[in-house]
């Protein structure tokens, strides 16, 4: 990777194919994911969640629970003073992280400030952590998460990461780079993942219910331990790791699973031939 890249505004590029290309079409959409979304209240401070990434049609209802959750939250005196939004190249592999290097991210919905103390922060916590606006081209794991935040969080500015990797070194430098800067500040980080994909309906039901369990115990050993390339539990188990880390080094005990579904409860057509699992996570620091 070579050095930043930056320039003032970059532009989703996701609308009108991820998501709706209007504004009026995108708040009607985000708003009635949310609004739909049946949340009991959710006890201390969010500080970390999980949003699945696909097509809005599909996983726009489940992204909806965790969006409710964190404005709920933040009515109630949880308001995050920025958001750090962590997806992954389902393109293209490279070691550490890119962090999109902007002064905003222009979305339907209007430009998505970028807090940049917080991306020199990161960038200089580690090398693997670098300011960097080419893998983010074409890349929708993280986008697609910056509509919910301007809904959900109005003018709360963010931070986007691309994760190129899984490994280890990795995922350790930002959830240390994340926790160092979350010191007297009031971050909420977010992962974007996907669950199993298979073509077997009842399989990817029970493969992600056992998924679920283990990222709301906090359990990174065994998420680590039961995601392999060729078994793919989740689409994004980097920055679902790096959460997890960061959720226990904030005083998180476990997590609260607040929705689940998979494209074959809404399309059962595709039973039998593609099949993708949604969550919906937050996790509460009690402290």
């Amino acid at each position: 990777m070579n050095n930043s890249d930056s320039v003032a505004t970059l532009r989703a590029h996701g609308a009108g194919r991820w998501f709706p290309g209007s504004r009026p079409e995108l708040e009607k959409a985000v708003d009635r994911y949310m609004s739909e979304a049946k949340t009991a209240e959710v006890t201390g401070r969010i500080v970390c969640a999980i949003a699945p990434h696909a097509g809005y049609q599909y996983s726009g209802p489940v992204a909806g629970y965790t969006f409710r959750a964190i404005s709920d939250n933040a009515a109630s005196g949880g308001k995050p003073d920025a958001v750090v939004i962590l997806g992954f190249g389902h393109r293209a592999s490279f070691q550490g992280v890119a962090v999109m290097d902007a002064v905003a991210l222009e979305t339907p919905l209007g430009p998505a400030k970028l807090d940049r103390a917080l991306v020199a922060a990161l960038t200089s916590a580690s090398p693997l952590i670098r300011p960097m606006n080419t893998p983010h081209a074409g890349e929708h794991s993280a986008e697609n998460l910056v509509p919910f935040v301007q809904r959900a969080l109005p003018g709360v500015p963010i931070v986007v990461g691309i994760m190129g990797d899984h490994g280890e070194a990795t995922v350790d430098a930002l959830a240390k780079a994340i926790t160092a800067a979350a010191a007297g500040r009031r971050l909420l980080v977010v992962a974007s993942t996907d669950l199993l994909h298979d073509p077997d309906y009842d399989l990817v039901r029970e493969t992600d219910q056992h998924t679920l369990k283990i990222i709301a115990s906090l359990d990174t050993a065994a998420l680590a331990a039961r995601w392999s390339p060729a078994k793919q539990v989740c689409c994004g188990v980097g920055p679902l790791l790096t959460v997890m880390r960061v959720s226990s080094a904030m005083g998180c005990r476990e997590g609260k699973v607040l929705h689940y579904r998979n494209s074959g409860d809404d399309h059962p057509e595709s039973r039998g031939e593609w099949v993708v699992g949604y969550g919906a996570v937050v996790f509460a620091s009690q402290d």
